[in-house]
């Protein structure tokens, strides 16, 4: 009788032991189904941030706008040769405010208009800077504005900032002439660095200018 109680208590034993190492086989393939779905979710969301930061926060384009909104005169000086670009339009208030940028002799540059998030310069109706007139392009747009736009796409990818926070600007221009210079999402700290970078890079272009010989 003893025997054969001893003989029952090391089957069942073995079979709880069968059975705890099926289930291990069980969960550890669970672990591994749900490690691979994880690794495939993970995947598509950074295409879908790579897709979403492409196709919606592309550099803007310098360009020449075709059908420019009506302007109230109270809003900016009367001049026929200003574009205006329609979302970076600021209200009277601010505008009344616009700081000049103007050369050691006084004479007048642009007026520069901003707030917490935007920036908005107006160059003086007589100036015909382009954007080939150094240092335009390689200084204020390649080295200062699309710089703080990489800057800010990095963070955007990071989770630090959101999309549409992306520092954004855009050159308005009157056939090869820059009329307006355009900047969004600038930030409280970034403000400062915009406006001395504007005003030497308009000071160095206007110096260019009267250096230049008019042909």
């Amino acid at each position: 009788m003893v025997a054969v109680l001893s003989v029952d208590t090391r089957e069942s034993e073995d079979e709880k032991i069968r059975k705890t190492a099926e289930l291990r086989t069980i969960l550890e393939k669970r672990v591994s189904d749900m490690q691979a779905e994880l690794d495939k979710l993970k995947a598509l969301l950074e295409f879908v941030n790579s897709i979403l930061l492409e196709k919606g926060f592309k550099k803007p384009e310098i360009k020449t706008p075709t059908a420019p909104p009506q302007i109230s005169e109270e809003a900016v000086p009367p001049s026929p040769s200003i574009v205006k670009a329609p979302e970076i339009a600021q209200p009277l208030a601010e505008r009344a405010q616009g700081i000049p940028i103007k050369t050691v002799t006084g004479e007048l540059l642009a007026e520069l208009y901003t707030d917490d998030e935007t920036m908005h310069v107006v160059l003086a109706k007589d100036k015909q800077f382009t954007v080939d007139t150094p240092p335009f392009t390689a200084f204020l747009v390649q080295r200062v504005l699309a710089k703080m736009q990489e800057k800010d796409r990095e963070s955007a990818s990071a989770g630090e900032i959101l999309p549409d926070r992306i520092l954004s600007y855009e050159i308005v221009k009157e056939g090869d002439v820059i009329r307006e210079i355009n900047v969004n999402n600038i930030g409280a700290d970034r403000a400062r660095e915009l406006k001395s970078s504007i005003r030497w890079t308009l000071e160095k272009m206007h110096e260019k200018m009267k250096t230049t010989p008019t042909t």
